[in-house]
């Protein structure tokens, strides 16, 4: 798959099949994870890779929208320094992070969806990272449940017009 094409045809996927996925997907989709740029090279994410049907039930409780977890076959939970002088970055970073393991995750047919994580307490609490640690950004990956390409959701995009100012606003 071309990058091109990759960046035109993803979608959030939040219904997925009940399908595992091979440890070579997994490691694939993490390794892309690792391998993306951040900030003076900082790395500031750790992943946790989660698998179990019953933790991925439980986190999928602790956030608005986050029921696309509790059907994952993976969900990646993105975990960052607690918030400081550079949390703009880690951010900044840790979103690349997500988009390169969504795009990864793409040419291999799998599907993702971001969400996000409203209780942080209790994910330290079902996850065990440590306190001086914090997430808030957790991914769900795993088969689209189903083929057909739903366009680009309710709104679509913005046309190419209204978003790009050349030189200045």
């Amino acid at each position: 798959m071309q990058v091109w094409d990759a960046i035109r045809e993803k979608r959030a996927v939040r219904h997925f099949q009940e399908k595992p996925l091979p440890d070579e997907a997994m490691h694939r989709i993490l390794d892309a994870g690792r391998r993306s740029q951040s900030s003076k090279n900082s790395q500031p994410w750790d992943f946790i890779a989660i698998r179990d049907r019953e933790t991925l039930q439980k986190l999928s409780t602790m956030g608005n929208f986050l029921g696309h977890v509790a059907g994952a076959a993976l969900c990646v939970a993105i975990v960052t320094p607690v918030p400081g002088e550079r949390f703009a970055w880690h951010m900044f970073d840790t979103g690349q992070a997500a988009s390169y393991m969504q795009l990864a995750a793409l040419e291999i047919g799998v599907g993702s969806c971001l969400g996000t994580v409203y209780q942080p307490d209790a994910a330290r609490e079902l996850l065990g990272f440590p306190e001086d640690k914090l997430i808030t950004i957790v991914i769900s990956f795993g088969y689209p449940a189903d083929e057909a390409r739903q366009g680009l959701g309710k709104a679509g995009r913005r046309d190419f017009e209204d978003v790009i100012h050349w030189d200045r606003w």
